[in-house]
């Protein structure tokens, strides 16, 4: 943990967030190791719910006082790609914690505020807030992959991993109305709590057979057709791999654990639509925000472990160790 500049106001378009709770991603776990990816410190974090304590001369919707809840990758809101939802590809945008401010701190700085801030009419102590922090990646990204995948009523889906990003595939795909849904992982109480969070099926695929194993039980399942939709969220040649195999002829895979790096021969050869990638979340907030209020959904049992940030490391130090897949932090 380092001390850096607070944050600041920079431009007319600012907000400056105070941070009442963050998150720890996988993403962040990453630079932690000392593997590639965006994130190398010391300013982390891009899931944060907070509230508004200074504005820019340009601000029009917010003021301080207001609690938001903020996506994790910040975009312009003006641009042809924010007009047609693909917040993501903004090139004025970035992420928190690589372009921006990290959330893991007492205070960041949000660009383009007015775009990316939504207002939440909660208080500091609200039992949602968990639930909230979620929609700022991981529920929105479980989310994001339902829909490009186009789940229908009836539909079968097999999740490939039992990460938060799994679980709320899991319950995504339960709402849209899918008929069958198998989850596969490698973790027996992940597992278990998937099946809390609509799974009908899971598959512990430990073992060196492990895993031509889950592509036999999905077929089977299946009556040897294929998952209609398959959500990859482990990252990775091998799991990308086995998404193609567990899918049926004419059917889609989402890939969300990483970019496609591995064979996509299938996509030609077997008609499947390959979709997913990097989540607009700001696209979809309202929807989630409005039904976390309203009652209809409750993620926050993702977060497994609370640490304060003084003692954020610990909370690192048990994802690391897979005694929590996800940890909730309390400047």
């Amino acid at each position: 943990m380092e001390t850096v500049p607070d944050a600041a106001l920079q431009a007319p378009g600012d907000a400056v967030v105070r941070v009442v709770v963050a998150g720890i991603c996988g993403t962040d776990l990453h630079g932690y190791r000392g593997l590639p990816g965006p994130v190398t410190g010391p300013r982390c974090g891009h899931e944060f719910v907070g509230v508004v304590e200074d504005i820019g001369g340009e601000v029009s919707t917010l003021r301080p006082g207001t609690m938001v809840v903020a996506p994790f990758n910040f975009a312009d809101g003006t641009c042809s790609a924010c007009l047609t939802g693909s917040h993501n590809a903004c090139a004025a945008g970035g992420m928190f914690g690589v372009q921006g401010d990290g959330a893991q701190a007492e205070a960041v700085r949000v660009p383009f505020a007015d775009a990316n801030l939504v207002a939440v009419p909660v208080d500091e102590n609200d039992e949602r807030l968990p639930s909230l922090l979620t929609l700022t990646d991981t529920m929105a990204t479980g989310l994001h992959a339902i829909k490009t995948g186009r789940v229908a009523p009836g539909s079968s889906v097999a999740v490939v991993g039992d990460g938060p990003v799994g679980m709320c595939a899991v319950l995504a795909a339960r709402d849209a109305g899918a008929a069958r849904i198998i989850l596969v992982g490698r973790h027996e109480a992940r597992l278990s709590k998937g099946k809390e969070f609509g799974a009908t099926d899971t598959f512990n695929a430990q073992g060196s057979e492990g895993v031509a194993e889950s592509v036999d039980y999905v077929h089977t399942a299946t009556q040897g057709v294929g998952a209609d939709v398959v959500v990859e969220c482990g990252g990775g040649p091998q799991a990308q791999d086995t998404a193609f195999a567990m899918c049926r002829a004419g059917g889609a895979v989402c890939v969300m654990g990483s970019p496609p790096i591995g064979d996509v021969t299938p996509v030609f050869l077997r008609g499947i639509t390959l979709t997913g990638g990097l989540t607009p979340a700001r696209a979809y907030l309202p929807e989630l925000v409005e039904r976390v209020l309203a009652g209809t959904l409750a993620p926050g049992s993702i977060f497994e472990k609370t640490v304060a940030l003084d003692d954020i490391v610990s909370g690192y130090e048990a994802m690391d160790a897979r005694t929590a897949s996800k940890v909730l932090v309390l400047p």
